[in-house]
């Protein structure tokens, strides 16, 4: 498993498997109108920079998975690294983003902004 800004990273493929069990937490920090276009099915969308432990889960051995637009898009890691000083443990990102997403045949919902 590779590092991105010290965290873990997941493949859109690890996501949507661990999707499909209930481990995980798909959180999306894209715009408004990206998350209108394409996110991850079931996937929370989140204001990457005003987001505080209200918008997670209780539970904060949760397992997190941040996302946001490709691989040289750095929101989702700077907002899993806040995920982890709210202390949250099981953070990680899938640094591919939405472009890896639908770039690998996955499936997509798609409407209304947060």
């Amino acid at each position: 498993m590779a590092l991105l800004m010290g965290l873990k990273t997941v493949s859109p493929a690890d996501l949507q498997r661990l999707l499909r069990e209930g481990a995980v937490h798909a959180i999306d920090v894209n715009s408004p109108q990206s998350w209108a276009e394409a996110h991850v099915p079931g996937a929370k969308s989140l204001d990457p920079a005003g987001y505080g432990a209200a918008d997670l889960p209780e539970d904060r051995t949760a397992s997190l998975v941040f996302y946001c637009s490709n691989p040289w898009c750095r929101k989702a890691p700077q907002a899993a690294l806040r995920a982890r000083k709210l202390g949250y443990e099981n953070v990680k990102v899938m640094s591919a983003g939405i472009q890896g997403w639908v770039g690998a045949g996955l499936p997509i919902e798609s409407g209304a902004a947060r």
